[in-house]
């Protein structure tokens, strides 16, 4: 059997995945992106953007779809015996300009259509996802991976990526652990409905009550006329995915009647759980996204992370690829990414268990890489900005200085007493006040 030859293989055609082929495809690396079922995967799961995350996607070029194609989180108003017993915030809000951001809180994309943006921004770049290619082997060389499917050619490629979600075919066939378990014992539902006669200005959440009735959120879906219902089990539940199932839910636990959901689409239940990868890599097959960290959805951060293991791993790949920068360099994904997903884990099952608030530290504006190998702070006094840090969205002399670090390479920033160079990903790789030092930080990166 003929085998097919890329550079990269992305295993899992989710938001990570799609991500990381644009990114890809902008450096013009020869990647395919595979997926084992036959269409994108269908439902609202994570809706939620972080600032972080939606600077990341203006990078990539889907800001304006993404914008257009979903809307700001609503307040929430809980509902207490069929009344209206108030309004509660899901989020801590932020001052515009707060954090160097032009983005104060998440923005709603249901899943689906956000991969959907995803998807025709890596076909307008050239990059092909193929569907129908369940991973069922792979190996490794020295120089290479070789995957096998249930149907089609085998896969060679130089290395391989997965992103196939928190059950990760790849990192069972690695033989990589996770460390972590149950956040929640009960189980949970999620649907995406229809409902008649429901006002969509509000996430209506019901608390647990009445007949052994417990919670239950419907959050209208920016961008569609659908809802997303959340329902809470008592562990060992056998949860009903079923229309009726669904809709007895709602009747059970609101003022609506049964036959006011006039529509069920996607469905499914799960156990929230935090779990982290042993480790990222293995050998040439790197993980991202759910295969690597498994999240609570309380918090929204789960996507977001993902997305930015993405973006960090991109420009990794695409310089060792282009013989730019030293195989080393792939090893700094793993020193950064791995502790920001530690720590995304524990904020996303403290704010579950209501151990935290939905706020700065949700918007992951702040998160940095300042003891990364890749961080060299050479300056006798530093300001707040350091090496590892996210550069902030400022405009300076009218330019906006994101509109100068738009595209996949590093920028050399000058300043009145010295200079910042700035990764692909937006961070500040090297900072000194003069530029000793830097010809050699740049060759070591593989900094053109």
């Amino acid at each position: 059997m003929a085998v097919r030859q890329t550079d990269i293989l992305v295993v899992g055609a989710g938001p990570t995945g799609l991500a990381l082929g644009i990114d890809l495809a902008r450096r013009g690396v020869d990647a395919l992106v595979v997926e084992r079922g036959e269409t994108l995967a269908p439902g609202s799961r994570g809706k939620g953007l972080q600032p972080r995350t939606m600077e990341v996607y203006e990078d990539l070029g889907v800001l304006d779809e993404i914008l257009a194609a979903g809307g700001p989180y609503p307040v929430g108003m809980v509902w207490r015996d069929g009344e209206q017993a108030g309004e509660h915030r899901m989020f801590d809000p932020a001052e515009d300009g707060e954090e160097g951001s032009r983005f104060t809180g998440p923005w709603m994309v249901p899943q689906w259509r956000n991969q959907e943006i995803l998807r025709a921004r890596l076909a307008e770049l050239g990059g092909p996802v193929a569907f129908g290619r369940e991973l069922v082997r792979i190996e490794q060389s020295a120089d290479g991976v070789t995957a096998y499917f249930a149907a089609g050619e085998p896969v060679r490629a130089r290395y391989a990526v997965a992103a196939d979600g928190g059950r990760s075919t790849v990192r069972r066939a690695l033989g990589i652990g996770m460390t972590g378990g149950t956040v929640d014992p009960d189980p949970m539902l999620v649907a995406d409905v229809r409902i008649a006669g429901l006002e969509r200005a509000w996430w209506h959440v019901f608390p647990p009550g009445g007949e052994g009735a417990g919670f239950a959120a419907i959050c209208p879906l920016a961008g569609t006329e659908d809802f997303q219902l959340v329902a809470r089990f008592p562990e060992g539940t056998d949860v009903d995915l079923s229309p009726a199932g669904i809709r007895k839910v709602v009747a059970e636990r609101t003022h609506l009647a049964p036959e006011d959901v006039t529509e069920v689409g996607w469905s499914s239940d799960f156990r929230p759980r935090a779990a982290l990868a042993d480790r990222f890599r293995e050998g040439r097959v790197f993980l991202a996204g759910d295969a690597a960290h498994v999240h609570s959805p309380a918090g929204g951060q789960g996507l977001n992370t993902s997305v930015q293991d993405a973006y960090n791993l991109g420009w990794k790949l695409g310089a060792v690829l282009a013989g730019r920068a030293p195989e080393a360099l792939l090893d700094t994904y793993e020193e950064e990414r791995r502790p920001v997903a530690a720590h995304v884990l524990g904020l996303s099952t403290a704010i579950h268990r209501d151990e935290a608030r939905r706020g700065a530290g949700t918007r992951q504006l702040g998160l940095h890489y300042r003891e990364s190998s890749l961080s060299e702070e050479t300056r006798t006094a530093p300001g707040s900005l350091r090496a590892g840090d996210r550069v902030p969205d400022v405009t300076v002399d009218g330019v906006r200085l994101f509109d100068r670090l738009r595209g996949p390479e590093w920028t050399l920033l000058e300043l009145a007493e010295g200079a910042l160079l700035v990764r692909p990903d937006g961070y500040v790789g090297w900072a000194g006040d003069t530029d000793s030092g830097l010809k050699e930080y740049r060759a070591r990166v593989g900094a053109r």
